[in-house]
């Protein structure tokens, strides 16, 4: 598209070798996995003899990328291959260091202590993009309340609500789980024992003393350590030893989940009896409020459950009510009178000094977890561990994200709904650990035995494309790239003769990746799925800013979609899955393509259905008839209204598709090109009844322009048959010219379209044949009026009185005020309805020959209805008119009879 509008467009293409992924895949087919080498096999269609070279991750990853390429090719990606590279080549790898050198030296790259998401197998941080599962899970803090089962054992309650242990009535404690009663840090705590092997990785000193179920500690009482009271141990089967410490408080005024579980046991004395547990106590508990919340009354979990319906705790209604309650309670609830120091304060302003108050009286501990599970790429569970002395990339430092959001300020993002999620994202990124040690990379230049990980290497690439050209090109050996080269071609410093000589790389050369890299930057869209909002594109942005000045930060970010199949998401173990390479195998490129395209546009999931993708291969082969009839008939010299009605539908075509394209709206804009052109030649054609006239070539001519970049090929086959020089995807993009807009024809034409549609709409309901249908064409005495209402509300002046007023003193329409009364109110309605540009064009065309123009289209008509056809002037006193249908008709919409 941009090509064709006269751009020069670069397309570079590379690939990410880097992380745990491949090496992962790999180790996953030496190990014999058969579930995954099945699925080589089925659906990449991995050859046999290709599969026993996969246990060597590099043969499996140049396999892929040479499939991926031979892909890309096959569906037409204009891609500039010289500036191809994977990103474990040595070249790039110097790109990298340069990149990381600049970030520590600015202080953006910090030696810390913080929580990772963590592998145990690989012993190494794991970035979204090195997991199997969990992509976008992170570590979250959970405030520990240090509750007394007796005078030298505490049982770690998990909360991200500490302020709710005002409002405590029981624990929580799932009888089937195991738990361990352990030393961490010297304490004696009882927690699951999934919490004690977390809590290793988590700097605590872990001696485990025994394990048990915990049915041992239901019926038992604990101590509140701030209100010195002592509740009961309930049975909890919904408590999950995994998260957490697997030992849950219940505060069933505010915790819809708590107040359902509560309730179950009260309508259940059984399953307490089985414990030794008196059912009486249990009736007896009841919920303590202690936050006061607009629109909710003392007790907001009962209020809530009872309000939605919700059964019981496992109705999916209860997530529902608690993320409704807990987001209401945290922005507007007030804590109360037995809330202590913090009452009278909102949730947001007690939290923090509360924890610390807690922590400070040694009453509260903290640990992290994870809200979802995370798999490695190697298949092994991921923790939370407190990496100490580990390099991150200070997300956090407020001069940083500053830049950020300066980059956002002047960033166009398609679509401007995801501009806030940018700036969003911006705010809450924190330190990020850009280092691993398995895997593929660029080895951290200060870091022995790191590696920098999958997200954090692939930042500012764009960059690299533009001067890897000449690397490629004369040979440059990655030794010779420096950091004072890459100064020199990205920040123009330095004296190019004296890196010449020092670096081996001639004059000319580094004078061209400088001008080159200063000819394509900044990039003008780089565009990838919503799923890396949160990480790729947002880092994308902050190295850019760290790194370049303002006039090299990025133009354009668009955001799409994640692809689905037949309505699920894509999964290849479970065979919902379809490649690049099978899709253009089965269907060809341009059918893959207007399928993916027409499947979604902005941040919607695009829906690849295989009936609408034959459908659309159908089409394609169609349309290729039928243009190509039309090339080789198109001849004659003609210029009748319905020419000029043709060339203006297409130039508005032309303009809508591509405004749609300038904003990356595909889908619209090919629904435009595609269908909706298509519809304007056809009806060109009903109506004319031949295909001979010159204008109908060139129309088609502009229209496979607007189709060639969502169908190239076809487009291209096309174009071949008109005579035309070159290629098709280097011709120039029609323009929009007012110009050649004749409304008079647009108005016309549409008069009989519309008629047409109302005829058949008649017939539907009259479920009949018709021999004659006659039309009446509206009065002057009407014409003048409606234009006079038209005029008034394009000017924003439609006062029905001063219409009234200004009716009555015309002499001409004295007679007719009778009808012109019910009729000013109706139009003014109708005319709501009616585009402003529409209204603007009749205002210039004035009264209509309706009359004449459904005369000519009296011959259509008779063809399409198989019945006579009459055209009558509602003022013709010779009409017929035996149903006294003629005083219905108005302007733009005469009355019809049909019998």
């Amino acid at each position: 598209f941009k090509r064709m509008q006269g751009y020069n467009v670069l397309w570079p293409w590379s690939w990410h070798w880097t992380g745990q992924p491949l090496l992962g895949a790999s180790q996953r087919v030496a190990r014999g996995d058969e579930t995954y080498i099945k699925v080589l096999r089925e659906v990449d269609g991995v050859p046999e003899a290709e599969l026993k070279k996969f246990v060597d991750p590099f043969y499996m990853a140049q396999y892929y990328t040479n499939e991926g390429r031979a892909a890309v090719k096959s569906v037409g990606f204009s891609v500039d291959w010289r500036r191809e590279f994977t990103t474990v080549m040595p070249t790039f790898q110097k790109f990298v260091e340069w990149q990381y050198k600049n970030l520590k030296e600015k202080g953006y790259v910090t030696r810390g202590t913080h929580p990772v998401v963590w592998c145990p197998k690989d012993q190494s941080p794991t970035g979204d993009h090195d997991r199997q599962s969990g992509e976008g899970v992170t570590p979250e803090e959970y405030t520990l309340i240090k509750y007394k089962l007796d005078e030298k054992t505490f049982l770690p309650a998990a909360t991200f609500r500490p302020e709710t242990i005002y409002g405590i009535t029981n624990m929580w404690i799932n009888p089937d789980a195991t738990y361990v009663e352990a030393l961490v840090n010297g304490e004696n705590w009882i927690i699951s024992q999934e919490a004690a092997d977390k809590l290793k990785e988590q700097e605590r000193k872990i001696e485990v003393i025994r394990s048990f179920k915990g049915k041992e500690l239901i019926g038992k009482t604990f101590e509140n350590p701030i209100t010195k009271l002592k509740f009961p141990i309930l049975p909890g089967w919904f408590v999950d030893p995994k998260t957490a410490t697997g030992v849950v408080y219940s505060v069933p005024a505010h915790a819809p989940y708590d107040y359902l579980a509560l309730r179950d046991l009260q309508q259940k004395p059984e399953v307490l009896t089985q414990f030794g547990i008196d059912p009486a106590s249990v009736q007896a508990i009841k919920p303590v409020s202690i936050i006061s919340v607009e629109g909710f009354g003392d007790f907001p979990a009962v209020e809530i459950v009872e309000k939605m319906g919700i059964k019981d705790q496992n109705d999916p209604k209860a997530d529902e009510a608690t993320n409704e309650l807990y987001k209401k309670e945290f922005h507007s609830g007030k804590l109360k009178a037995n809330c202590g120091p913090y009452a009278g304060k909102t949730i947001r302003e007690a939290k923090d000094t509360l924890i610390a108050d807690f922590r400070k009286a040694g009453v509260a501990d903290r640990m992290y977890d994870l809200s979802d599970p995370v798999v490695c790429r190697c298949m092994t569970q991921c923790v939370v561990k407190i990496l100490s002395d580990q390099w991150f990339l200070n997300y956090s430092e407020p001069k940083w994200k500053e830049l950020a959001h300066q980059v956002i300020c002047q960033l166009t993002i398609y679509p401007d709904s995801a501009k806030p999620w940018f700036n969003t994202v911006i705010d809450w990124l924190r330190e990020w650990a850009c280092a691993r040690t398995t895997g593929f990379g660029t080895p951290l230049p200060w870091g022995k035995g790191w590696i920098i990980e999958t997200l954090s290497d692939s930042t500012v690439y764009m960059a690299f494309y533009t001067v890897n050209k000449h690397i490629k090109q004369h040979n440059i050996k990655p030794e010779m790239l420096t950091p004072e080269v890459f100064d020199y071609v990205f920040f123009g410093k330095g004296n190019v003769t004296e890196l010449a000589s020092a670096g081996g790389i001639n004059v000319e050369v580094l004078e061209s990746m400088r001008s080159e890299f200063l000819y394509w930057y900044p990039f003008d869209l780089r565009n990838s799925a919503k799923e890396l909002v949160p990480n790729h594109l947002s880092f994308c942005i902050f190295h850019h800013a760290a790194l370049f000045p303002p006039e090299h930060w990025p133009k354009a970010i668009g955001v799409n979609g994640m692809l689905m199949v037949e309505g699920q998401g894509m999964h290849k173990s479970k065979g919902n899955f379809i490649t690049m390479k099978g899709a253009v195998e089965k269907y060809g490129a341009d059918a893959t393509r207007c399928g993916l395209l027409l499947g979604a546009e902005g941040m919607d999931d695009p829906d690849w259905r295989a009936d609408n993708v034959t459908d659309l291969k159908s089409k394609l082969e169609a349309l290729m008839g039928f243009a190509s009839n039309i090339i080789i008939t198109a001849k004659k010299d003609d210029n009748t209204a319905l020419e000029r009605w043709l060339q203006t539908r297409l130039q508005k075509r032309i303009k809508d598709v591509t405004a749609a394209l300038d904003e990356l709206k595909t889908r619209t804009a090919l629904q435009t090109a595609l269908f909706e052109t298509w519809n304007d030649i056809r009806w060109y054609i009903q109506r004319k009844g031949n295909t001979d006239a010159k204008g109908l070539g060139d129309a088609v001519k502009d229209w496979l322009k607007l189709l060639t970049p969502f169908a190239p090929f076809t487009c291209e086959e096309l174009w071949s048959q008109t005579g035309e020089e070159g290629f098709i995807s280097v011709a120039k993009w029609p323009v929009y010219d007012p110009a050649k807009l004749d409304v008079a024809a647009e108005e016309q034409e549409n008069l009989v379209i519309d008629v047409m549609g109302d005829t058949n709409n008649i017939l539907k309901a009259m479920k009949i044949a018709p021999k004659r249908v006659v039309y009446y064409t509206a009065a002057e005495w009407k014409w003048q009026v409606y234009l006079k209402i038209v005029e008034k509300t394009v000017a924003g002046e439609a006062k029905i009185n001063e219409l009234m007023k200004e009716f009555a003193s015309e002499a001409a329409l004295k007679p007719h005020m009778k009808d012109i009364a019910p009729m000013v109110p109706k139009v003014i309605k109708a005319l709501t309805k009616v585009s402003g540009e529409r209204k603007s064009n009749m205002t210039k065309i004035r009264m209509v020959d309706e009359k004449t123009i459904l005369k000519d289209a009296a011959a259509f008509y008779k063809e399409r209805f198989n019945a006579e056809i009459a055209v009558y002037s509602e003022s013709d006193p010779a009409r017929f008119d035996p149903k006294g249908r003629a005083a219905m008709a108005m302007p733009y919409q005469p009355a019809i009879y049909i019998e």
